[in-house]
């Protein structure tokens, strides 16, 4: 291995300060991010600039993407841009028999390197990703079918805040116990006894990273960092639709560590050949100890329950709700909801689904509004707002793959259309299947509906449900996320006995609550280091991003007692 060019005290001079603002910041839960969310803080100090991002993806695009990591035995590929052309590029398939046993080799070097070296060789990593945002916007854009702006923020800085917000707490959760300490019981007349202690975090094992097509960085960040801040390598498993932002960062990350002084195959890429399905095997291999997956429900629970000799780690899918009582803006109400449904095509895990409307109507500062008036209304919001196709590509980006477009299609089927999904055109990217969203109206006392709202239907498809009163509606809420789970609950009320009983159902029932959003903040965005990316506590997800349970279990604390 080639001499180290990183040394640890330029890594903690550039970052050292960054890591005690992480902390400091998943302490208070205050905003704070050093990850600029405008394309034009870039260009400067290294980083890319927007012509130069799109010029390098633009280079990668046809080429075969070299990681010169062992066990490739083939090339693969196939990803073809929801926007319609084909990425053309082709990834080491690797021969993991050779693979994983390359990839342990290191580890004993990089659980001695301690806590904090380790947190900083993570913030190098996150630092270079983060001068290259322009080119990852790109990638991330013709991978999940984000639009671009969301592909820049979401895809660039707040997936990186993600990562960082999970390195952080993984440190803080490691120097909790201090690195050594003298024990001494009396006697009484005796001599006391004596110990030396020393107590080591210590890595369970190979990590693997099982990423997803729509967020593969947002998703993937927070596993990926947990798990390597805490000594253990990482097999990233792209999803065979999202390779390339996963390659990337798995390049970035091996060149990394090899000019820090270790092993490049603590980090190491998995990429699937059509139809192969390696996921399922790699995910029981006893070698592999830790799993972490964004995905399917049915896969999901398939790990949870095939996995067994791993720390897995599943957000699935969810039904998440809003209920609707009342509101003293009415209008914003309308525009909030209207932009949660619409964004990236309502392909986010925390879009909301069904919305719980009164039968008899809502109270309004703009005067009581009947069940229908409100479904009619929103409609309106939503086609206003898609109104401008230019506006409407912007916000709706592109159907990620062909079952949203197949489930958008059959949504119509299943209720009375308030609002139709129409087709857009994008000049820019004919090929692009660019869908606005459906709205139904469902009754929620027959049970013919009961199957459609008590099931996810993933993409640009909601349902307005009528029920008898607000009471009703927090029943079928709480039935909802018991029973089929939520990454996000809204309610609007302008009662505070009813904001009280919303508020005991999702404590009760472990799910995250946005209150009256009517404001530039929607249901569907959350913020690294201030707000917790599901809970961990209902059937969409069986942890949260980012608390201690997501990394206290990702290493273990060995003790060495000596007499002193």
């Amino acid at each position: 291995m080639a001499a180290a060019q990183l040394t640890s005290d330029h890594l903690s001079e550039r970052h050292r300060p960054t890591l005690e603002q992480a902390l400091e910041a998943i302490r208070t839960r205050a905003y704070w991010s050093p990850h600029p969310e405008h394309p034009k803080a870039y260009g400067e100090n290294g980083s890319l600039s927007a012509a130069d991002g799109l010029a390098a993806h633009q280079a990668t695009l046809g080429t075969r993407f070299e990681l010169d990591q062992p066990g490739t035995d083939g090339w693969t590929g196939g990803e073809v841009s929801p926007y319609g052309p084909e990425l053309g590029v082709e990834y080491p398939h690797a021969d993991v028999d050779v693979l994983i046993p390359a990839m342990r080799a290191g580890m004993g070097a990089w659980r001695d390197a301690g806590p904090e070296t380790r947190a900083l060789v993570c913030l190098e990593i996150l630092a270079r990703i983060s001068a290259r945002t322009h080119e990852f916007a790109h990638a991330v854009m013709h991978t999940s079918g984000q639009a671009f702006m969301m592909a820049f923020q979401a895809g660039g800085p707040h997936a990186q805040d993600r990562g960082l917000e999970a390195m952080a707490y993984a440190y803080a959760e490691q120097v909790r116990t201090p690195v050594d300490a003298d024990w001494s019981k009396p006697q009484g007349k005796r001599d006391p006894l004596e110990l030396r202690k020393t107590f080591t975090p210590v890595p369970r094992g190979i990590s693997l990273m099982i990423g997803c097509n729509t967020f593969p960085t947002w998703n993937g960040y927070p596993g990926l960092f947990a798990s390597l801040a805490t000594g253990n390598p990482v097999l990233v498993k792209p999803h065979p639709r999202a390779v390339l932002p996963l390659a990337l960062t798995v390049r970035v990350a091996r060149e990394v560590l090899a000019e820090a002084g270790f092993d490049p195959n603590l980090v190491a890429l998995a990429v699937e050949r059509p139809g192969e399905g390696i996921a399922k095997e790699l995910a029981v291999r006893p070698e592999i100890r830790i799993i972490d997956y964004t995905g399917s429900t049915s896969f999901g629970d398939w790990l949870e329950a095939n996995a067994r000799q791993a720390q897995v780690y599943t957000e699935k899918a969810g039904v998440n709700t809003v209920v609707v009582d009342s509101t003293d803006d009415y209008k914003g109400m309308l525009s909030n909801l209207a932009f949660s449904l619409s964004l990236y095509s309502g392909q986010m895990c925390t879009t909301p689904q069904n919305l719980l409307i009164p039968r008899d109507g809502i109270t309004t500062d703009a005067g009581p509004k009947s069940y229908d008036e409100v479904v009619a209304d929103l409609a309106a919001a939503v086609g206003g707002l898609l109104g401008d196709d230019a506006r409407a590509n912007a916000l709706l980006g592109a159907i990620v793959n062909p079952d949203v477009k197949a489930r958008l299609e059959a949504a119509a089927e299943l209720g009375e259309v308030a609002l139709a999904s129409r087709e857009v055109a994008n000049p820019d990217f004919p090929g692009a299947v660019v869908r606005t969203p459906v709205l139904l109206k469902l009754d929620g006392s027959k049970p013919d509906a009961e199957a459609a709202y008590m099931s996810e239907c993933f993409g640009p498809v909601a349902f307005a449900v009528s029920v008898e009163s607000t009471a009703d509606a927090l029943e079928l809420l709480r039935r909802t996320v018991r029973e089929k789970g939520a990454m996000t609950v809204g309610a609007y009320t302008t009662s505070p006995d009813v904001e009280r009983a919303v508020e005991e159902v999702c404590l009760e029932e472990s799910a995250q609550l946005s209150l009256n959003l009517t404001g530039g903040v929607y249901v569907n965005q959350t913020a690294a280091f201030s707000d917790f990316h599901g809970s961990g506590g209902n059937p969409a997800a069986n942890a949260a991003l980012c608390d201690g349970a997501f990394v206290a279990s990702r290493f273990r604390v060995v003790e060495v007692r000596r007499q002193a």
